[in-house]
């Protein structure tokens, strides 16, 4: 009876390993499958709606994985339709659109497209939000108002996404709106590194535009090794801000504003022009998320900022990608 207790205990551990080595060289493996026969195998499946189709295609040849073929139009009166014209029953799904301008379309595309790869049984479905919209709007700010962050949450949760993959959430704390696995990734790592690269040892001084963005700001000085210094800023409306002062010494340093999103752009100019009446020497801004409303761009073209940095979660307009100072 020992022997076989002994035995069968061993079994079990050896099955074990064999689940998790199975789990841990899944990337490995899909890879391979990929080089072997040119498809994505029956690992993983790529679908793109239509927010920024140039990301999801960088994705899939970063990943060597086609992206699956279906159709997100629109019917004459602008309902949404979408249609799957792979089988994906079984499989891994990632759907790819960030809820940008405009922001309620590209919301019901990623819910229809979610529901459609649901109906067709598919195993699992990942929905990749690299810029999450309604994001601001995540606390009552006065009376009779809504909670609009958790609203889309609960959307994306009961359309029968498994899992949500996100990008430097305005607020971490959104997170726990959803009800299902949510990851939120940050773009500091890719930022930091164009910074050494571009920028090398000079007299670097991070700087966050307002208080709420101490910890993002501090996080980032940690790791290129700069100063902090802070904008003490007022908002009298939705979209206008006003700086009051400098905190931090940024006279003969080159600075960095640092931020999640930037929207009108008045925040980023009136900081910069801030900062060069206190002797900076340079301003440039490293964003997560153009939003780039109102003209954003032409606000920038004229202050005094040196250059303004953006990730490709939000695809610019034609007119924005010709801007000198946007990269």
């Amino acid at each position: 009876m020992q022997g076989t207790n002994t035995k069968t205990t061993e079994t079990a551990k050896t099955q074990g390993v064999t689940e998790e080595s199975s789990c841990d060289s899944r990337a490995l493996r899909l890879k391979a499958d990929i080089g072997d026969t040119g498809k994505g195998g029956t690992f993983m499946k790529l679908i793109s709606c239509n927010a920024n189709r140039p990301l999801s295609e960088a994705i899939a040849d970063h990943l060597d994985c086609p992206l699956t073929d279906a159709e997100v139009k629109n019917f004459s009166d602008n309902e949404i339709f979408v249609r799957i014209n792979e089988n994906v029953r079984g499989e891994d799904v990632f759907v790819i659109q960030s809820t940008s301008r405009p922001a309620n379309d590209n919301l019901m595309e990623l819910l229809i497209c979610i529901d459609a790869l649901r109906r067709a049984s598919a195993a699992r479905i990942t929905a990749v939000i690299p810029y999450f919209g309604y994001a601001r709007q995540d606390r009552k700010t006065d009376g009779r108002t809504p909670i609009s962050a958790k609203l889309v949450a609960n959307l994306i949760s009961a359309s029968g996404t498994d899992r949500v993959l996100t990008m430097d959430l305005h607020a971490g704390q959104i997170q726990g709106f959803f009800d299902i696995p949510t990851d939120n990734m940050i773009a500091l790592p890719v930022m930091v590194d164009d910074i050494q690269r571009r920028m090398g040892s000079e007299k670097l001084m991070v700087v966050s535009p307002d208080v709420g963005g101490v910890v993002r700001a501090r996080s980032f000085a940690k790791r290129i090794g700069a100063d902090l210094a802070i904008v003490d800023k007022r908002r009298p409306e939705a979209g206008k801000s006003e700086v009051m002062n400098i905190i931090g010494d940024v006279e003969g340093r080159k600075c960095i504003l640092v931020d999640d999103i930037c929207d009108s752009g008045g925040t980023l100019c009136n900081a910069a022009a801030a900062l060069k009446e206190k002797g900076a020497t340079a301003v440039s801004a490293y964003i997560t998320h153009g939003v780039l409303s109102n003209n954003a761009v032409g606000r920038i073209e004229k202050s005094v900022m040196d250059e303004l940095v953006i990730c490709n979660t939000i695809l610019p307009s034609e007119a924005d990608q010709k801007s000198k100072k946007l990269r």
